[in-house]
């Protein structure tokens, strides 16, 4: 497979009510017990039967963002594959920064406009 989809994302204007929103309708149980009251959708406890599934987070944006959903793929260098997606047409948006220790992120467009996260953790 290449490198594997780790994490989604859905960031929008209500925190809160996103968090009770996906809970609900999903089944899935979700820890906003953070500074930054990130809901952590944790693969642990939201998989299915056949132990398919993901973790992700659900969360605000800051003041006047809409929101977006986006999924973040592991890869071994965030620089390195931030500069690859330049270079096939892609338009970088934040990154790599990192967002807690051992955890770096970076978000890009692809040619059509569709927000993509990247991943360098090391554990």
């Amino acid at each position: 497979m290449g490198q594997p989809v780790v994490h989604f994302e859905v960031i929008g204007k209500d925190a809160q009510a996103l968090q009770h929103f996906y809970g609900e309708l999903f089944g899935w149980q979700i820890d906003a017990a953070n500074p930054m009251n990130y809901g952590v959708v944790a693969r642990e406890g939201n998989v299915n039967a056949d132990g398919v599934g993901i973790g992700g987070g659900i969360a605000a944006g800051p003041d006047g963002y809409d929101g977006h959903v986006t999924f973040y793929v592991e890869v071994p260098d965030v620089e390195a594959a931030l500069a690859s997606a330049e270079r096939l047409g892609a338009t970088r948006v934040m990154g790599p920064e990192d967002v807690m220790e051992g955890l770096q992120i970076a978000l890009f467009t692809d040619p059509e406009g569709h927000l993509i996260g990247m991943v360098r953790s090391a554990a």
